[in-house]
Parts: C-alpha cells; sequence; structure tokens
C-alpha cells in the first residue's frame, strides 16, 4: 500500500526520504482510536515490523480483563551488556520486550519458553504485584499502564520488559501540517538524522519504528511524542541550544550512543520516554550546561549511566540547574543509575545546582570500578560545585555490584584537568535500601578548601532498619559504622535523622 499523499508531502517538507512498511497494519491501529468511549476497557496492540530482530524466550498474551480476547504480541529484542570485570569485555545479551495501550485492567499471560520455571517475579517490587506460577505460565493483572520486568528463576539478561502507555485520546493527523508524521512500519531519513524545525511535532505512531536521530538544534516549541520507536540510530535524541521542547511516549531501543543528549537547552520536558542500551558509553539521557530540564516518568535500562548530569563538555558552556528526575524506574547494567558532576570546566568554573530527584525505583546497578559505583552518585571534577540537591522516596532493590550512595570531591585523571570545588547542601529522605549485595558507600572530600558540607538524611532505611545518630550503638561508634559506611574527614555536618527528629528541628 503506498503512503497518504498528505503525509508523503508532509514528510517531504521536512526534508525527510521515508520508507515504510506495514501500513495495513498501521490502518487498523488508526480505526480502534475512533471509539471515544473513556468508559469502557480497551486494548490497542501494535505488529512488530517484520525485518526487525525478535527473540524466542517467551510467549506474551494479554485481554481486556476479566474476559476479553486474548490477543498474542509481537516481541522485540533489546539487547544489554555485561562488562567481565577481569578482562574488561563486554558482552551483549538479548533480552524481550513487548508494548501496548489500553484503558481500564489487562490481563497478562507470560510463557517461558525455554521451561523449567520454578519462580517468577514482577519488577519494581514496590508495585507489589504478586504473580500467579502456573507450570512454565505467568499471568498477573495491571490496573492502570506501568512499565515493568517479568523474571523467571531470577533471570538478569534472558527477561522480558513490558512497556505499556494509556490510550493516546486525541493523536494528531497525518496530514496536520506542524506534524512530521510516522505510521506503523520501518522509516529511513537521509543522513539518518530527523532535523526538526521550530513548532513542529514528530509523530511516531504506534507500531511506527524510525531508524534516525531526532535532532533539536537552535529551536523552539517542538516535540517528539507518540507510542513508536527510535531504533539504532546514531544516537536517539539530540537537543542543542533549544527552548521548550517535549518528549513524550517513545522507545528508543539499541541507540549507537546515548538515547539522549541535552546541551545548552532550556525548559526540557521528558514524560514516559523509554531507552534500551549495550554499546559501549550507552548511556541513557545526559544533561550539559543546561536549565530547566525535567524527566518524568521514565523507564531506563542501559549499559552506562542511565542519566548523567553535567555541566561544561565538549561545545556545551555555562551552569547546569533546575534539573528534575521524578517517577523512574531505572537499571544500570554498566555504571551508575544516576550519576552527577564528573564534566566541568576549569578555566571558568561552573555550578551544578537545583536538582530534584524523588520517587524512583532503582532495580539494578552493577559497576566493578569503586570510582564509578553507587545507584546516585555526586561527583563534582573540573572545578564544578554541586549545591542544593534534593532527593527523596528513592526505592533501592538489591542490585549486583557496587554502592548506594557516593559522594567524592573527584579529580580523576582520565576525564578531569581540576579538582571539584565542593558538594554543599544535600537532603535525601525517604531513601531504602534491602539486599546484601551492596558495598560500603563513600563519603570522600578531597581535603579542607573541597569538602562535602552539610548533607542530611531523613528516615534512612537500611534492611528495615532507621538509620539516625540518636540509634543505639556503641558509644565510640559514628552513625556510618551501623551500616558500613564510611566518611573521611573533610565531611562536614553530616547527620542522620529520624522523621520525628526533622518535624521537630523544622519548628
Amino acid at each position: 500500500m503506498n503512503a497518504p499523499l498528505s503525509r508523503r508531502t508532509a514528510l517531504q517538507a521536512a526534508g525527510a526520504t521515508v520508507l515504510a512498511a506495514g501500513l495495513s497494519g498501521g490502518l487498523m491501529a488508526t480505526a480502534a482510536h475512533a471509539d471515544d468511549n473513556n468508559s469502557t476497557s480497551k486494548l490497542l496492540t501494535y505488529p512488530r515490523p517484520a525485518t526487525l530482530p525478535t527473540n524466542t524466550s517467551f510467549k506474551v498474551r494479554v485481554r481486556t480483563a476479566p474476559d476479553g480476547e486474548w490477543q498474542t504480541l509481537d516481541i522485540y529484542r533489546p539487547q544489554l551488556e555485561e562488562i567481565n570485570a577481569t578482562t574488561g569485555s563486554g558482552k551483549v545479551y538479548n533480552t524481550s520486550m513487548v508494548y501496548f495501550d489500553f484503558r481500564g485492567s489487562v490481563e497478562l499471560e507470560v510463557t517461558y519458553l525455554k521451561g523449567g520455571a520454578t519462580k517468577a517475579r514482577v519488577r519494581p517490587d514496590a508495585l507489589a504485584i504478586t504473580p500467579e506460577l502456573l507450570g512454565d505460565t505467568v499471568r498477573f493483572t495491571l490496573d492502570e499502564p506501568r512499565d515493568i520486568v517479568v523474571q523467571i528463576n531470577d533471570e538478569i539478561f534472558d527477561c522480558l520488559h513490558v512497556i505499556t502507555n494509556h490510550i493516546d485520546p486525541h493523536p494528531p493527523c497525518d496530514d496536520d501540517p506542524d506534524v512530521i508524521y510516522f505510521g506503523p512500519g520501518v522509516h529511513t531519513v537521509a543522513g539518518n538524522v530527523l532535523t526538526v524545525p521550530s513548532g513542529k511535532t514528530v509523530y511516531l505512531a504506534g507500531g511506527a519504528v524510525l531508524t534516525a536521530q531526532v535532532f533539536f538544534k537552535d529551536v523552539e516549541k517542538a516535540a517528539l511524542t507518540g507510542h513508536g520507536m527510535l531504533y539504532a540510530g546514531p544516537g536517539g535524541i539530540l537537543c542543542e541550544g533549544s527552548k521548550n521542547i517535549r518528549v513524550q511516549d517513545v522507545i528508543i531501543m539499541n541507540p549507537n550512543g546515548y538515547a539522549g543528549t541535552f546541551g545548552e537547552s532550556e525548559n526540557v520536558h521528558v514524560k514516559k520516554a523509554r531507552s534500551f542500551s549495550s554499546k559501549g558509553n550507552g548511556d541513557g539521557f545526559d544533561v550539559f550546561s543546561s536549565t530547566g530540564i525535567v524527566f518524568d516518568g521514565c523507564f531506563m535500562r542501559n549499559s552506562d549511566d542511565c542519566f548523567a548530569i553535567y555541566a561544561h563538555r565538549w561545545d556545551y558552556y555555562g551552569d547546569t540547574r533546575d534539573i528534575t528526575i521524578q517517577n523512574c524506574t531505572l537499571w544500570a547494567d554498566v555504571a551508575h543509575p544516576i550519576n552527577v558532576g564528573t564534566h566541568g570546566n576549569t578555566d571558568a568554573p561552573e555550578v551544578i545546582e537545583n536538582l530534584v530527584i524523588r520517587n524512583l525505583d532503582i532495580l539494578d546497578h552493577r559497576e566493578p570500578q569503586m570510582g564509578y559505583q553507587g545507584c546516585i552518585a555526586l561527583n563534582p571534577g573540573d572545578s564544578n560545585l554541586i549545591r542544593n540537591v534534593r532527593i527523596e522516596d528513592v526505592r533501592i532493590e538489591d542490585f549486583r555490584w557496587g554502592q548506594v550512595i557516593h559522594m567524592r570531591i573527584m579529580y580523576n585523571t582520565k576525564y578531569n584537568t581540576s579538582v571539584g570545588r565542593g558538594i554543599e547542601d544535600v537532603y535525601i529522605k525517604n531513601l531504602s535500601y534491602r539486599g546484601t549485595h551492596a558495598n560500603p558507600s563513600l563519603f570522600l572530600g578531597y581535603d579542607a578548601e573541597h569538602a562535602i558540607k552539610n548533607i542530611t538524611f531523613e528516615n534512612l532505611v537500611i534492611n528495615g532498619q532507621v538509620i539516625a545518630d540518636s540509634m543505639k550503638k556503641p558509644s565510640w561508634y559514628y552513625t556510618t559504622d551501623a551500616m558500613q559506611w564510611f566518611c573521611n574527614e573533610h565531611v562536614v555536618d553530616l547527620k542522620f535523622l529520624t522523621t520525628a527528629e526533622a518535624e521537630a528541628a523544622a519548628q
């Protein structure tokens, strides 16, 4: 079937040459949007283009609960990496992913085709989803869209990622002049980079796969939205010198670089974007010298930092401030779920400030190198100063290798030309970790002039125990001794409070 003329015209106007396949499936998905009755349960699934690789570990079916018609989901194949701590080589693993949209409740049926299933787990644990295991088949219900991981027999890589969305009540029309529209099927653009003009929205419909980078360069009021996918491009999203940019719902799979780079940009809102990566330097979303960046509801599984917040690097210059990471689920197969501060400007020192990190589920962290550990790491180098950080309601599940939290004034000669200036005014509330694999968390000032100052933990819970300066312990112990953490002499005013103590102090 040929693409409609209106859609082709819109794409050519944006400078894109499109090769599409599978458009008949797109017609069915579009027709399903015609029902605007929001009171009934509804399910939308999308075919995987035949040219994209799949994985064969699972069969997955879904239906509207309690007795809708079962639909078998097409399975995508993200790739993930694990570093060999002895050789430094990276092994790439295939994993499985499905996605769909729904309203109401749905029941999922997941069959492990390799057999031998003895236990099943649906993560994040905080969702409290207890699956029913019937032989090699798992069943459970979702009452609202969630991004989850189904693990059989505690498999780390041979697991199933389930990505779900609310049904879009008002998808754009394919002939909207302000929309660069990609329908179901595989699309390419000249040079593998789609440059977005000001005022335009790139829309990836469910089932659409764009094998290119989406580039926002010195533009305003532009967007990338939709329930489709960026696949194996030179890097998922590149946003430079731009303002008032929106990214929502898209899946970024197997990019050759970062899932998203945001440099010298302002007022960017990234909501419910998802990222899977396995390539070297396979970060999720990295921020450089930008202001007013919000990441909300993202699911990230990356082979390097899921989020990295920096100041100057490359051609990006200036402070970084007002950054929010919230309502996200993070899994770092390599390095940190969140890393802050490594890169900056020794010649004209910069500040990274006003960071909010809240309501996160951290599912895994694996990093053999001590200098790169920490589910959340504040590591200023290059004369950076990190200040005014609020971390709240973070749930850390047991991870493979690393630290719960790491604060260090850094001078890493592989990356830095000077020591960081310091870390100041960090408040951490309701952070919990349950597990046995964490190395001691480290708090390391560099010297008296490059120190860590005014760090407060409120209601820190380690394996069910609230950690506080007032807790019962030998009189000669530091509070950090109680959970085998360590801070050096260049950490000033480190406090551990219960919630009651914090509330009393605030009065």
